[in-house]
């Protein structure tokens, strides 16, 4: 099977949609591959319940299509999701071609157009073929979310209670009473060691690298900031806030990173902490900072590298994930690194040699056409 479009967008993500949604209304012809069984895979099967934006509405937009006045300022993952499947009608986004692996994209300089292939999924109902896919351009759309990376721990098949990776994590209710460990400090491991807080597990962290804690209102300013003002200021000015509100975190053994905290999210693709909550759960010790990763497990005691030991029921690891768009776009110097992350600073982070992106927005496409 192949076939042959103006644009191929990976990724049926929000990014993807809004960039779909940019084609249609120019009738710009392009189709969407996804290797999921549905769109916004993420947010519809991959996330916990209580998960909400954490920026305003107003940053999370798709194009061309505001939230409804009746969305809160910070949209539940339900509601989220409603808008998504709305914005997909309204713009009539088709064809979205599920259960597609893309295994590899080449940009062929005799015919000026881009060459993908990928294999429909023969464990979800697909025929395990190969298919080829041809455009003038390439939208990269599969996010920084793709493959879940669990680390290699000693032990860990014997540990005899629950494991689970952030993507399976749903609610705190099946954990109260119980000693529950969450290994990752990032945005989920935060949040979903509060939401364990919540509801009576007695939840351990571990947060073993030096993370910027910041409230909703910090990166909400700092967004508006960043508009008019350098990255390095609005750190600084983050960074001193931080401290004003949330004090010295080494007294509950968190470390403050000496680089700034978008600077990091640019540099890193480190996202600062968001705080709904777990900080004070933290103060409070209904949440404890365990500042050393695990050694080795043995049934269900975890021993960490400071030595200590300690036993728990479940373990929820928050560990992120790994990028794989960098092993299957080929022949790319440009664009991505061996890690994933753009080659580029910011803020031309986004833009390939050859439109590896489309421009980044449609209106582009269209002037080439």
């Amino acid at each position: 099977m192949e076939q042959e479009k103006a644009v191929i967008i990976v990724g049926a993500g929000p990014s993807g949609l809004a960039m779909a949604g940019c084609l249609s209304r120019l009738a710009i012809p392009y189709i969407v591959l996804e290797r999921e069984d549905c769109f916004a895979s993420l947010w519809k099967k991959y996330s916990y319940d209580r998960l909400h934006l954490h920026l305003q509405k107003q940053f999370c937009e798709l194009p061309h299509m505001p939230f409804p006045p009746s969305c809160p300022t910070y949209v539940p993952k339900n509601q989220f999701i409603q808008y998504l499947d709305d914005y997909v009608s309204r713009f009539k986004i088709s064809p979205i071609l599920y259960h597609r692996n893309v295994e590899s994209a080449n940009y062929d300089e005799a015919s000026e157009r881009w060459v993908v292939k990928a294999v429909t999924d023969s464990n979800t109902g697909g025929s395990g073929e190969m298919e080829g896919y041809f455009g003038r351009f390439l939208v990269v759309a599969t996010g920084e979310a793709t493959n879940p990376y669990l680390p290699e721990v000693q032990g860990l098949n014997t540990f005899a209670g629950d494991v689970l990776h952030s993507t399976q994590f749903k609610s705190g209710k099946g954990f109260k009473n119980k000693n529950v460990l969450v290994v990752g400090s990032g945005n989920s491991g935060m949040e979903i060691a509060l939401d364990l807080a919540n509801h009576g597990a007695k939840t351990s962290i571990i947060i073993r690298s030096p993370v910027h804690v910041l409230s909703r209102g910090m990166v909400y300013l700092a967004l508006v900031l960043l508009k008019h003002f350098s990255l390095n200021m609005v750190d600084s000015l983050m960074v001193l806030l931080s401290k004003l509100v949330f004090g010295d975190l080494t007294k509950y053994g968190i470390e403050r990173p000496t680089e700034g905290p978008f600077y990091m999210k640019v540099k890193y693709g480190k996202y600062p902490a968001i705080d709904v909550g777990t900080f004070k759960k933290i103060k409070s010790s209904e949440i404890q900072v365990l500042p050393a990763e695990i050694s080795s497990i043995r049934g269900s005691d975890v021993e960490l590298k400071n030595g200590k030991s300690y036993q728990f029921d479940a373990i929820v690891f928050c560990t992120g994930f790994k990028r794989s768009t960098n092993l299957w776009l080929k022949g790319d110097d440009y664009l991505l690194k061996d890690d994933g992350l753009p080659r580029q600073s910011f803020p031309n982070h986004w833009k390939g040699k050859e439109r590896e992106d489309a421009q980044n927005i449609a209106n582009d496409i269209k002037s080439v056409l």
